[in-house]
C-alpha cells in the first residue's frame, strides 16, 4: 500500500510524513525527483532526489508522473520515476499534490494508494509558510505566495472530488491528526 500526503502548502505534510516515519509503521519512503533547490537542511536523496532537467530527458521512459510550477525563479520540475525502488508487497508513504496522487493511483491502481489528505485553515497555513520562510537563508516570499494563490485552483473542491478524496484530516490539531492517520493505517495495512 503506498499511504499518500496531500494538501496546500504549509498543511504539514513535511512534518506529517517525519512523524510517521518516526511511529515504527514500517513504512519505506518514495523520494521524489526535484529540479528545485534544496531548502536549508535537506538531504539529497532523503527529502528529494535533486537534480537538473537533462536528468529528466534521460529517464523519460520511466517517469511515472511529473510536474513543473513556472515559479519566480524559473521553472522547478518534480517527478516520480519508477526507478526500481517501489514494490507494492510492501507499505510505503509519499507525498505529493492532487495532480500526483492521481498519476500513482493511475499506475499502481486505485486499490494500492491510500489518500491522505490535510486541511488546515489558511490562516494557520500562512503563520507556517511565513516561519519557514523567515528561517531560510534567502526567504521566497513571492514564491510563497504564489503557491497560495496556486493552491485555491489546484486543490478546488471539484477536483478534491474528481480524485476521488471523501476523508479529510485536520491538521489545525496536529498531535490529534497524527493519531488519527495512523489509526487509519494501522487499520489498513
Amino acid at each position: 500500500m503506498i499511504y499518500y500526503i496531500i494538501g496546500k502548502s504549509a498543511s504539514g505534510k513535511d512534518t506529517l510524513y517525519k512523524k510517521l516515519l518516526e511511529k515504527n509503521l514500517n513504512l519505506k519512503t518514495i523520494v521524489l525527483y526535484t529540479s528545485r533547490p534544496k531548502r536549508d537542511g535537506e538531504t539529497d536523496g532523503k527529502e528529494y532526489h535533486f537534480i537538473d532537467e537533462s536528468f529528466l530527458d534521460r529517464y523519460s521512459d520511466k517517469i511515472i508522473e511529473k510536474r513543473v510550477y513556472n515559479t519566480v525563479f524559473g521553472p522547478w520540475y518534480y517527478a516520480t520515476i519508477d526507478d526500481g525502488s517501489i514494490k507494492l508487497s510492501e507499505n510505503y508513504l509519499a507525498i505529493g499534490t492532487l495532480e500526483s496522487y492521481n498519476a500513482i493511483k493511475k499506475y499502481f491502481g486505485e486499490k494500492n494508494v491510500f489518500p491522505i489528505y490535510l486541511e488546515v485553515s489558511d490562516a494557520i497555513r500562512k503563520e507556517r509558510a511565513m516561519k519557514r520562510e523567515r528561517l531560510q537563508k534567502i526567504p521566497k516570499y513571492d514564491e510563497m505566495e504564489r503557491r497560495f494563490k496556486a493552491d485555491e485552483i489546484d486543490f478546488s473542491e471539484e477536483k478534491i472530488k474528481e480524485a476521488g478524496i471523501t476523508k479529510r484530516y485536520n491538521a489545525d490539531n496536529f498531535e490529534k491528526c497524527i493519531e488519527e492517520v495512523v489509526a487509519d493505517i494501522l487499520s489498513h495495512s
